[in-house]
C-alpha cells in the first residue's frame, strides 16, 4: 500500500508537469501569431511599395530549384536550324530520273537497297505511321513542311509515311508540279531509303509512300 505522503509528492510533480506544458503551448501559440501578424505587416508594406501585383501562373520550377532539379531545356534553336538545313539541302535543281524505277509504278531505292523493299513498300507491307498534305502549298512552303515532316517522324522513331503532293488538277496546265519536286526533295534526303507511288485506297498517282531509315 503506498503511503500518503508519496501520492501527494506524485500529484504534485504531475500539476506542476502540466503547468509546464501549458505555458510552452502558450507562448508557442504566442511566437506563432506574432510571426503571422509580422508576414501580414511585411505583404502590406509590399504591396504598398509596389501596388497590385498579379500572381504567376505554377510552373514548378521553384520547387525543382530548390530540389536540386533543372527541367531540360527545350532546344527550340536547334530544332530550327536543323530544321532549315534539312530545308535547304533540298534542291529543286538535282535530277533523280536515274533512280526512279519504271516497273510497276513509280519508285525510288537508295544504292544498296533491295528491290524487294520497294516491291513490300508497294503491298503495305509496313503500316502508315503519319501523313502530310501539301495540298496548296506553295514551293517553299512544301519544301519546308516535307523537312519538318521528315525530321519530325525521325524523332518519333516512325519508319512508313504517306506524302500527299496531290494530282496536279488544280495546277497551271493540270500538270503535277508539287509531285515531281517532292521526288526530288525526298529522293535527297538522306533519311529515306525508298519510295514509291501509293495504290489506288492509298491515293494512287496523288501520294507517295515513304520508308525511313530504322
Amino acid at each position: 500500500m503506498t503511503r500518503p505522503g508519496h501520492s501527494l509528492a506524485d500529484l504534485r510533480h504531475l500539476r506542476d508537469t502540466l503547468a509546464d506544458r501549458q505555458r510552452q503551448a502558450r507562448e508557442a501559440a504566442a511566437a506563432a501569431l506574432a510571426a503571422q501578424r509580422a508576414a501580414e505587416r511585411a505583404r502590406r508594406q509590399f504591396a504598398d511599395a509596389v501596388g497590385p501585383v498579379t500572381p504567376l501562373a505554377p510552373h514548378g520550377l521553384a520547387a525543382a530549384v530548390l530540389l536540386g532539379e533543372r527541367p531540360e531545356p527545350l532546344p527550340r534553336q536547334r530544332e530550327a536550324d536543323e530544321r532549315l538545313a534539312l530545308a535547304e539541302a533540298m534542291s529543286d535543281e538535282v535530277d533523280i530520273e536515274s533512280l526512279l524505277l519504271t516497273d510497276d509504278g513509280l519508285s525510288f531505292r537508295r544504292e544498296g537497297v533491295g528491290s524487294d523493299v520497294v516491291n513490300r513498300l508497294r503491298r503495305g507491307h509496313w503500316a502508315i505511321q503519319g501523313e502530310l498534305d501539301l495540298h496548296g502549298l506553295r514551293r517553299d512552303e512544301a519544301r519546308d513542311a516535307l523537312a519538318g515532316f521528315l525530321r519530325e517522324s525521325r524523332q518519333r522513331g516512325w519508319r512508313c509515311l504517306r506524302v500527299v503532293h496531290g494530282k496536279g488538277h488544280g495546277s497551271p496546265g493540270r500538270q503535277p508540279v508539287l509531285k515531281a519536286k517532292a521526288q526530288r526533295w525526298l529522293g535527297q534526303s538522306a533519311e529515306v531509303l525508298a519510295f514509291t507511288q501509293a495504290s489506288g485506297p492509298q491515293g494512287g498517282a496523288g501520294a507517295l509512300i515513304v520508308l525511313l531509315k530504322g
